[in-house]
This record gives structure tokens, sequence and C-alpha cells, in this order.
């Protein structure tokens, strides 16, 4: 099929650019790209044809394939990723800034000719529902099939998207190259006046998904404070109590710290009658709406998950969406073409390929997957989708919580006072690091509101713009903290986890309804004891008192260590929050 002219509907703003940009790179051909399933059918063809999928076991995996990248590329590189502002002020001391003329220079001699030999795709695409007043389209070219079938999962590609743009010329600008990945020549740069992002010499999803982290968070933080909204690293769902009432609910975690399982979360069967509905497991873009309240939608059309420790205990929904249409990334693969790592159910094979492709045996050293392999699913595969993942105005969000991996401190579950305090609760966030970024594991790193590698300008003035939100948002949504993580004195988790975790929501959403018993501590309310439905659980009443304690000595030390964070942001951190910082250590 001819697709190297561009379509009918791509207006004269996006075919000027993409002229400019072929100009730039000089490819042997040029693909654009429509989104049908007979696109998708004939790109995967080629993509196994070059080796840059593999087919995996079409009876257990139906429509499931492998992609093994380059093991110098298998995470996003925060040290490489730039935020390209006029001033250095602009981006913040939590951010690498470039100034953008050095960046235009430095990448553009890097993409000059940068796809001889290679063909340019072009994805149009939209990030939000078809139609919806708080979507934004978005451009990506790339030398990538790769890319190109992922983006096809992750948003609603194709020609859609272009119907939707119409003759504006209001759309994100994305180029991306693999180059030769060359970790020496790998930059992935934001130029939020000008909504534009260039990424080059990287394959990883996070890295070169455009529509993602680049535009749903860094981009889109930009523009969400310019434009009086909210783009955040959150899950959405909805949770549905016997008397058929929904209550929707937006959740920041850091990145493999169980977004995705809280977003599909499986009730216990003591709690019959109740249902959570996932609409998003990662971005929420949220605006207010006529009536006071806060709307948000999920800019996302797939998961790009973490593999890892998924299993039908953690996340059976999980496990049932990536049963087909799934696009595995740097995961081990059985003898007879099924995926496997650490984690996933049953014994351990006795042999496997492991996520170089090198052959691995039972007992080996050596992780059989990568820890920060990924599967790319299609949210239409979940089977708790929410019937309302595609309303264009969105769900009101009436409760949002910040949780972090903390193995102490934190207690289990906590409600701010108020506004004010919940941001500076989510803005203290800390958790332990994980393998979905470079860098050292187990370090408990400052992660406000889990948006340190992903907010597009200084943190401080992104504060701001959480407390100035007050101002607009007639119903604010109750604000909480949780914390799935924490141990006792002997190591141990002290709570379950996973779908136990609905004993936690279902506190927080009778919380919302002015229900559900709570004390008052220094830090905020906390279940009383028995304020938290324990049915059919086993744990002890000490193991839980311990799980909601305050201890006045550790956050007197949390209370210092946050010392750093505010010393960095000296300059932009709101007086507010200060103030919040001085009343609770004047309280404990």
């Amino acid at each position: 099929m001819d697709r190297s002219t561009p379509p009918a509907n791509a207006n004269a703003h996006v075919r000027k650019w993409v002229e400019e940009t072929a100009r730039m790179t000089k490819p042997d051909r040029i693909y654009w790209c429509d989104g049908s399933e007979e696109e998708r059918a004939a790109l995967t063809q080629e993509a196994v044809a070059k080796g840059v999928l593999t087919p995996l076991n079409q009876e257990k995996l139906p429509g499931c394939y492998l992609h093994r990248s380059d093991p110098n590329d298998v995470a996003r590189v925060e040290h490489l990723t730039f935020i390209c502002t006029p001033t250095k002020r602009g981006a913040g001391p939590t951010n690498n800034w470039m100034d953008p003329k050095d960046a235009y220079a430095k990448l553009g001699a890097l993409f000059d000719g940068s796809m001889r030999g290679r063909t340019l795709y072009v994805i149009p695409y939209a990030m939000g529902p078809i139609g919806s007043p708080l979507a934004k389209i978005g451009m990506e070219i790339t030398d990538s099939i790769y890319v190109v079938l992922n983006m096809r999962i992750m948003t609603r590609m194709g020609a859609a998207a272009l119907d939707m743009l119409g003759e504006s010329d209001d759309f994100n600008r994305g180029v991306h190259s693999t180059l030769d990945l060359n970790p020496e020549r790998r930059f992935i740069c934001h130029f939020p006046q000008d909504n534009t992002i260039w990424s080059v010499g990287s394959g990883y999803g996070g890295n070169v998904l455009l529509g993602k982290k680049c535009l749903a968070l860094r981009i889109g933080s930009y523009l969400a404070r310019t434009e009086g909204w909210l783009a955040e690293h959150m899950t959405l769902l909805g949770v549905e109590s016997p008397d058929g009432e929904t209550t929707y609910v937006a959740a920041a975690f850091p990145s493999a710290c169980g977004k995705t399982n809280f977003a599909m979360l499986v009730p216990p069967p003591q709690f019959e009658g109740w249902k959570v509905w996932t609409i998003g497991d990662d971005i929420a873009w949220m605006r207010v709406g006529a009536d006071g309240r806060l709307w948000a939608i999920n800019p996302e059309a797939g998961y790009f998950g973490v593999a890892p420790g998924t299993n039908h205990a953690t996340n059976p929904n999980a496990m049932k969406t990536i049963a087909r249409d799934t696009l595995y990334t740097n995961v081990a693969v059985t003898k007879d073409g099924d995926v496997w790592w650490e984690g996933k159910d049953g014994d351990v094979p006795e042999e496997l390929t492991d996520w170089r492709g090198r052959p691995w045996q039972k007992g080996s050293a050596e992780k059989a997957a990568h820890p920060n392999s990924r599967f790319t699913a299609p949210m239409r595969n979940n089977p708790v989708l929410s019937p309302r993942v595609d309303d264009p105005n969105g769900v009101p969000i009436s409760a949002i919580i910040f949780g972090g991996r903390r193995s102490s401190t934190v207690p289990l579950v906590l409600q701010a006072f108020n506004w004010v305090h919940g941001v500076y609760l989510g803005a203290m966030m800390g958790s332990e690091t994980t393998a979905a970024a470079t860098g050292k594991i187990g370090v408990t790193r400052r992660d406000p509101m889990a948006m340190l590698p992903f907010c597009g300008y200084d943190m401080g003035d992104y504060f701001a713009h959480w407390l100035d939100m007050q101002h607009h948002i007639g119903v604010p949504p109750r604000v909480f903290q949780v914390n799935w993580f924490r141990k006792s004195p002997d190591g141990r988790f002290l709570w379950p986890g996973f779908g136990e975790n609905m004993r936690v929501l279902k506190w927080i959403v009778e919380r919302t309804r002015g229900a559900a018993a709570a004390r008052e501590t220094p830090l905020g309310w906390v279940p009383t004891d028995g304020g938290l439905d324990l049915s059919g659980l086993d744990i002890s009443r000490d193991d839980f008192l311990h799980s909601v304690a305050v201890d006045r000595d550790e956050w007197k030390t949390e209370i210092g260590s946050q010392e750093e964070l505010f010393n960095q942001l000296a300059e932009s951190m709101p007086p507010a929050l200060r103030l919040q910082r001085e009343l609770l250590l004047s309280q404990l």
C-alpha cells in the first residue's frame, strides 16, 4: 500500500512540518500511518521479517510478540532528559536544562541525514477521547517500526486524530530517531514554549513513545499551568459500592510502585457487591468543570506496564489484559514460546531464553527477564475497563491519593486536613527507587506527587499552581496519602497489599461521603481502631495499629530530611508550604 503522500485530511501546517523534518532527516521513503487494522497487520509482518519482533506462541498468546531492546537501552534516562526553556530558572533546579538554541543545534546535527536508508513514519495521534475538549493532538515522526506499533496501542492513532485537528496549527511536534543507539548520542529534549519534543539515540518506550511521559506529562504539565488545569502522573479508577454509586479517584504513585495493580484492583471476597473500574493506570488530565468539580480523562489508550511481579495473585485483570494483542519487551521466553518473568505464576522453568536472547537455566544468578521489562497492551482488553473511559467530559474526581514506597514512617493511610495540607503531603512525598529508571535501587528520594522526573517546568512553580487551583475548584477533592510498603521492626510487610487495598479504598470513599471513623493525628486523620473493615483478613491488631501509627520521632527526622528539597527550591518554594512544614513541626 502506498502511504508516501499525505492523506487528504492532513492540513497545510502538518504537511509543511513533515516536509521540513524530511529535508533534515533525509529518509529513503515516507509512510503516513492511518491506524487501520490492515496497517497493523502489514507493519507487524514487516517487523517480524526485519527481526524487530518475534512471534510468541499464538495459541497461548494470540496476537502477541516479543521485542528485545539493546542492553544499553532498557529504561528512561533522566540524566539525558532536558527541559529547553529560554531561562534555566524556567526549567527549575530539579530538571536538566539546555538552552533551546543550543538544543536545536546539537540535536539538529544528529538528526541531519539520520534516516538515510530508513523509512520516516508519520504518526498522527490523539491523547484523550476523540472529540473531547480535554484531549490534545500530537504528531510523531519516527524511524522505528516498533514505536509505530506501540503508539498504535497507546494512543488513538491515525485518521481520526487528523480529522479532530482539522485546519488547526495546535499540535505537538515530536521527532524521534534511534540513530545507532549510542548512549553518547542519546538526548530527549522538550521545548515547552514550542510544544515540541526531539528524541534521539534511544528505542526504549519511555524515551520514544512521545505521547506518553514526554507530551502527556512534561509538555502537558507546562500547558496545564498555562491553561489552568492539571496534568498528573496518576491512575484513574471508579469505585462502585453495592448501592450502585460510583466514586472516582485519582492516585499518584512513582513508577513500579503499584499504579497498574491499584487501577485494576479486584476486591476480596468479603467485599461482595463492590467493583473497581479502570479508567487509566498512569496519567490523568484534570480540568475544572462547570459544576466546580475536578473532571479527569485518561489521555492514553493502552498500558505500558512493568512485567516482573505481575501474576494472577497480584493483578489478575492485568494477566487477562496481556493475554492477547500485546507487545512484550525484554521478558524471557519458554521453550514453547510463552513469556516468563520473575514473579510470574507457577514454578520457575528449568530452561528459558533470557531477555538478551541467551540460554538461561534455573538457579542462574542473573535475571531471566529484565527488572524493567514491559508489556504494551490495549486498554480494550481490560475486563474491568470503565464504561466511561471514552466520555469526552471525563469523570468527576472525589479523592486524590498520593502514595510511595516507604518501609517506615508513613502510615498505611491518612487524610489531609484541607487542600493546602494535601498539597504539602504530596509535595513532600518520598519513595524508595525502583528499576523503572536508571540508577541505584532502594534509595529513598523525594518524588513530589510522583512528578519529579516528569514536570516540564520549575517544581516550586508547579506546587504554586496546585495551590492556586484551590481558588478555581469549587468542590475540591479530599486528599489522602497511602503506603502499602510499611514494615515491622523485624522486616515483615505490615499490610498484605494488592486486592486487600480495597479495604483502604473503601475507607477513603466513605470519608469522601462524610462517613468512616477516623482519629486526628498531627499529620492528618487516620482510621480508628476498628475504623477499617478488616473482616476475614489475617492481620493482628498490633500490626494494624503499627501500620497506621504516626511516630513523632520518625516524623521529626522526616521533616528534617525535607530540608534538602526546600533548599533546592528556595527561589520558588511557595510560602504556604513552608508554613505547613513549620505547623507540623510545632505540633510534633
